[in-house]
Parts: structure tokens; sequence; C-alpha cells
């Protein structure tokens, strides 16, 4: 009479790279869920909603993120993904006024796609110091970018160049798109005339 074999069981390292494999595509599957959820208007979306939309346990969510700010942490990083894109993209315009309204086109585009995500980042901002580490990261690179393209002497300008800062950032856009309920190309056309406009009465050359 045989004794029956026992049950082979898989390599311990085969086990453990097949649960670090479902561990992977767990998480990634909450952040696209995430992603899509505050793509599609929500921005704050609780772990039950996160855990729904990627079809895992609400243990899971938790195992992956201890806290949601742990997601929103990933966000952060599309923001940045669609805003370094731009930043290394060398500019077309020959003159420096002509790099400056470059800008405006540029961050327009990078705003209409970041907007959902830096809302969300917005809302949550004042309770997380990573968001509002992130925030102002990205705050000072915009700033540098327009330091960089502006002559010396206007850049020395604290006045004019604050007001250029604050005429390319997201806050104005959204003031503009939202508020005012103006078009992508209409707000870009306000704000590339106000950029005129405010040289012109500084009167900074174009040279």
């Amino acid at each position: 009479m045989t004794s029956s074999s026992p049950a082979r069981r898989a390599p311990a390292g085969l086990e453990t790279d097949g649960r670090r494999r479902r561990s992977q595509d767990s998480r990634a599957r909450i952040v696209q869920a995430m992603l899509e959820l505050v793509h599609a208007g929500d921005p704050s979306p609780g772990a039950e909603q996160v855990a729904e939309r990627a079809q895992v346990g609400l243990r899971t969510v938790f195992r992956h993120f201890k806290d949601m700010d742990s997601l929103y942490r990933e966000m952060s990083a599309v923001i940045e993904k669609e805003y370094m894109a731009v930043v290394d993209r060398p500019f077309e315009g020959r003159t420096w006024r002509e790099r400056v309204l470059e800008l405006v086109r540029r961050r327009a585009g990078v705003y209409e796609k970041i907007e959902p995500y830096k809302r969300a980042s917005n809302v949550h901002r004042h309770r997380s110091p990573f968001l509002q580490a992130d925030h102002a990261r990205l705050v000072a690179t915009a700033r540098d970018i327009l330091r960089r393209e502006l002559p010396a002497d206007v850049a020395r300008d604290r006045a004019l160049f604050e007001a250029l800062d604050l005429l390319l950032s997201f806050e104005a856009w959204m003031r503009l798109r939202r508020d005012q309920d103006l078009s992508p190309r209409r707000a870009s056309e306000v704000l590339e005339q106000a950029i005129v406009r405010l040289l012109d009465a500084a009167g900074a050359s174009a040279a």
C-alpha cells in the first residue's frame, strides 16, 4: 500500500513574491481609484469610496495608507509631474516679454489639467504638513522660473515682480475660469493683456 504524497507547497521565495505583487496591485488600484474620484469632482473622497471604487476591502485601504494624507501624496505626484513637464520644455519666445506671455499659455494648459487635483489639495492643505510643504515648493519653483526670464532690473522691482507672479498663479486662473466663468481662451487673453499693460505702465523695455 502506497502512502499519499503530501501537497507540494510553493517555495517560500515564490510565495513572498506573489504576496508582494498582490500588494502592489492593490496599492495601484487604490491610488487610481482616488485619482478617478477626485478627477470626477469629489475633492475629498472617503476611504469607503476609495475601497468601493478600487474593489478592495476597507481594511486593505487602511493597510496601504495609514491615513488619507498618504493618498494625497500620490495626488501631489500627479500635479508635480504635469507641472515639471512644462518647466523642462524650452521657451520659443525670442524676447523676455514674449517668454513671460508664453508662461501664461503654458500654465493655462497645466492648470486645466491639474485643476481637480489642485483644488482637492487646497481643501486638505491646512491640516497636512506634507501638502503645505509641497504647495510652498511648487510656488517657489514657479517664482524662480518667472525670475529667471525677467531682466535683472524688472526682477528687482518688488511690486512689479509680485504683481506678475500673481497674474501667473493658479489662484488667478481659477478666479477667471470659475468665479468669472471665462473660457480658457478668454482667460488667457485677459491675463496676457493685463501683463502687457502692467509692463508698459512700468516702462519695462521689450529688448
